[in-house]
């Protein structure tokens, strides 16, 4: 009875995506179609991916008449580069895979060349609204805002949702109580940009007047894996736009809350300035929270190692991504989806039943438990999320999990704009504003006012 109720599942998942099977469906088991695939994932991931890989071989692509094949497993760099080479036409470049991971900017380089597949016609309406809208339509690819007029791409779909992150605020529970026990201070106003900078100064302030005999010793509170990501989420907060064709707002009123959340802590010893990431910090207890990607989960430990080499068992908390007052509860969403190599019916076909199969609820909270990494589907999100929060042991992974399905039924989720020089824009951006607040915190140091100082130094930059 258990073979019987197997056979007939696979067959019901199967007719399921056929999108209803018929004389159209261009498989034949008999003669089996090897699809290859690049990806940019490791460690779990990579182990997961391969198991639901053997998976699928072994089941539905058995059935129809579809094999998987890995043919690489890179760095996205290293992949990013490949990839430039085949959009390029250039005479060394590799094969063009039929599926790969890629982001929105490197997919629409490759579909103004012509390689990728065009995906809306394997997808019934019905069975792209089982995905979270704003993670399908960051896969629809629009001209470049370049202002030299039209480009190839036509916004259909290109880009499809595997695996999504966002960012959050880690806050290593144990030293914040200490510091509350004493001030009053509450993990609730952290949930505003001004109540975070506020608390921030406040924790330097306190940890400074603990040893009263030496002056401006306090601690950093917080820092940002990314500034720039702070800027053009808060600017879709307040309404505005961050990243324009060729120029970032700067000037704008929002972009004023924004430089005073950002620079203004930091000059007064609030905020940790670091070119590293901020888990590195939290490890040695030098912050107390910090903002970065939900992906990165699994680097925030359950102790902290001190310069003296003590170590410190913590508990940390996970909470959403942080609201400027009177704004909108607005987040990044980020990651790469997979693209299809334009080839023929048969192995396009092939490789969106693999696509749908691999991004179906069950399989997709499999990819997703325990890594930081969110489910594409509806589903997922509003059915099985639950019983993946009760299940999981890891307890960071577990209160990530319910915020991100919080932050799934609050928040408005954007993507970086597609712009031709983003990468320069926000490059150049984050590295002047760390430059601005080292220079601000030096001169503050030497006796400057704080105010002077920051005002001055957003004139400068603006």
């Amino acid at each position: 009875m258990k073979k019987i109720a197997l056979f007939v599942a696979v067959c019901l998942l199967a007719a399921a995506l056929a999108g209803c099977g018929g004389s159209n469906d261009p498989l034949d088991p008999k003669n089996p179609v090897t699809v290859t695939m690049w990806h940019n994932f490791g460690g779990v991931m990579k182990e997961t991916i391969d198991a639901l890989i053997d998976e699928f071989n072994n089941s539905i692509g058995r059935e129809r008449g579809v094999i998987i094949n890995v043919t690489s497993i890179g760095a996205s760099k290293e992949q990013n580069e490949k990839l430039a080479m085949i959009a390029a036409g250039d005479p060394g470049a590799p094969d063009m895979p039929d599926i790969v991971t890629a982001y929105p900017a490197m997919a629409l380089t490759l579909s103004d060349s012509g390689h990728l597949a065009e995906l809306d016609g394997y997808f019934t309406e019905r069975e792209l609204a089982a995905y979270v809208p704003q993670f399908v339509a960051e896969g629809r690819l629009f001209p470049r805002r370049t202002g030299s007029g039209p480009e190839p791409s036509d916004g259909k779909l290109y880009v499809f949702p595997i695996s999504k992150s966002t960012e959050a605020l880690f806050v290593n529970k144990t030293l914040f109580d200490r510091f509350a026990a004493e001030t009053g201070a509450a993990l609730g106003t952290l949930s505003t940009f001004e109540g975070l900078a506020k608390t921030a100064v406040q924790y330097y302030e306190w940890t400074d007047a603990r040893t009263p005999d030496v002056p401006d010793d306090g601690k950093a509170f917080f820092t940002a894996d990314s500034w720039f990501n702070i800027a053009q989420v808060g600017t879709a907060q307040l309404g505005g736009e961050f990243v324009g064709a060729e120029t970032l707002n700067t000037g704008a009123g929002a972009f004023g809350r924004i430089w005073d959340f950002s620079v203004y802590p930091a000059v007064t010893g609030g905020y940790a300035v670091t070119d590293g990431y901020s888990s590195d910090l939290s490890k040695t207890g030098d912050i107390v929270c910090s903002l970065g990607s939900t992906a990165g989960v699994l680097f925030y430990g359950d102790s902290v190692t001190y310069p003296d080499n003590t170590v410190e068992s913590v508990e940390y908390v996970v909470l959403p991504y942080p609201v400027f007052e009177g704004g909108r509860s607005v987040a990044l969403q980020r990651g790469a989806g997979m693209v299809i190599a334009r080839s023929d019916p048969r192995r396009e076909y092939a490789a969106v039943l693999f696509l749908k199969w691999f991004t179906a609820a069950e399989q997709n909270m499999r990819l997703v438990a325990q890594t930081g990494y969110l489910p594409v589907t509806r589903e997922a999100f509003e059915e099985k999320m639950a019983g993946e929060i009760e299940a999981v042991n890891n307890s960071v992974v577990k209160r990530l999990l319910e915020t991100a399905t919080r932050m799934y039924e609050e928040y408005d989720f954007i993507v970086a704009p597609n712009v031709d020089n983003f990468a320069a824009l926000s490059g150049a951006y984050e590295a002047d504003i760390r430059q601005a607040m080292r220079i601000g915190r030096q001169q503050v140091l030497d006796g400057d006012d704080a105010d002077a100082v920051n005002g001055k130094l957003l004139e400068a930059f603006q």
